[in-house]
């Protein structure tokens, strides 16, 4: 019996972050016993392999359709890519119009978030951002994330796979990623092994908001120095993205690899010694940081938001300060630390750390926001006397 129903939308067009975290959302709502619905873009292909059963999956080619079709009662709406301001004013006057914010509001303030009921931060950093720019229709604690990687296979072989999402509106991309297989295969299959010395790791998509181009920029020529530290890189980003990046690693390219996406993260964590992270502002949470300390992997991270609620200093990693604050010298100072042999951290122990990223701390985090949303039925209710929301019931309520 369920005990409600509630409507995601997410129209991303290229798996990343947020859809892991839909994934782990939805799975959570199903385990609660609601009904799960999930509008999604036709373009996305990847849907259909990663939801956990029983979430129902609706493909639309935009805002437009999912107006149509949605149902005619009030009902709880939920998404995790913000909606445009036409559309959203639309769904609240309708429905009750939650939504995650999964990045911090630096230099960006989507205009759909003013006709949003509730505001969903996924970190204390996003939460700060959100009220900077004034918003009052927020949840007042981040929801966080799970500590779990998709696949649960250290023992996979690695392979070497495309680092570029070709991007088919346009023309070069096209071209390129029609040519991409017929050049590979004449490159010899790569399978990863680990090299002498210290390997550190970047696992991501290899986006702008990471800023890893401006970041190395900075760190290159510093991990030039030290050439036994390797840098070995798994994610995939648009084309200028990864020319940026390997324009910007040139000085230390020699001990540099690059991997592509691994479907598998779970058999990459193991096999660095620290994961490093990108440059923090535009960051929303850092769960690559969180799902390599769940593997047992220590991290590398900016000291500032949000990785300092994500990782503890010498226990789970270590801080360096923005690169662009001191031009790499503390960066500098950590490399010369590990490479002579400071004690490597199993992440693992923090147990209370982690815990805050497990799936049952996840799973009381959703059951108590549900109930705020619940309450927030009764003074929408009272707002509207006419209509009265169709919310999920609070905790211990009987469905209907």
């Amino acid at each position: 019996m369920f005990r409600g129903s509630v409507y995601q939308v997410n129209l991303q067009s290229r798996f990343g972050g947020g859809e892991v975290y839909t994934r782990f959302f939805s799975l959570t709502l199903r385990d609660l016993g609601y009904r799960v619905v999930l509008f999604v873009s036709r373009k996305a292909d990847f849907w259909t392999a990663l939801l956990p059963a029983g979430v129902e999956l609706v493909r639309v080619d935009g805002p437009a359709d999912i107006l149509q079709r949605l149902p005619q009662e009030r009902s709880l709406i939920l998404t995790q890519t913000a909606l445009d301001a036409a559309t959203a004013q639309q769904v609240a006057q309708r429905h009750v119009l939650c939504g995650f914010v999964h990045m911090p509001l630096y230099e960006r303030n989507p205009p759909g978030l003013s006709h949003y009921h509730l505001l969903l931060p996924v970190s204390r950093h996003v939460l700060d951002s959100i009220g900077s720019h004034g918003y009052q229709n927020v949840y007042a604690e981040p929801l966080y994330a799970v500590a779990a990687p998709l696949h649960t296979a250290p023992g996979e072989t690695l392979v070497a796979r495309s680092e570029y999402d070709w991007d088919r509106r346009k023309l070069r991309d096209r071209l390129l990623g029609l040519a991409e297989p017929w050049w590979r295969k004449r490159r010899p299959l790569r399978a990863f092994r680990k090299r002498p010395g210290i390997t550190l790791g970047i696992v991501s998509r290899l986006t702008p908001i990471k800023q890893f181009p401006l970041m190395f920029g900075i760190l290159a020529p510093i991990l030039a120095r030290y050439p036994q530290v390797n840098l070995d890189i798994f994610g995939s980003g648009g084309y200028a993205s990864v020319c940026d990046l390997r324009a910007s690693l040139a000085p230390a390219r020699k001990q540099v690899r690059f991997w592509g996406h691994q479907p598998n993260v779970a058999a990459v964590y193991p096999q660095l010694d620290y994961v490093l992270s990108g440059l923090p502002e535009k960051e929303a949470l850092g769960l690559n940081l969180i799902e390599a300390q769940y593997c047992g992997t220590p991290v590398l991270a900016v000291h500032a938001p949000p990785f300092t609620e994500t990782v503890i200093e010498a226990q789970t990693g270590f801080f360096f300060a923005d690169p662009r604050q001191d031009g790499g010298e503390s960066f500098a100072r950590l490399l010369q630390r590990l490479v002579a042999g400071a004690p490597r951290s199993d992440p693992r122990r923090a147990t209370a750390h982690l815990q805050r990223f497990s799936v049952a701390a996840y799973r009381a985090r959703v059951a108590q926001l549900l109930a705020a949303v619940a309450q927030m039925q009764d003074g929408l209710a009272c707002a509207n006397p006419g209509t009265q929301p169709k919310l999920p019931p609070k905790e211990g309520e009987p469905n209907d």
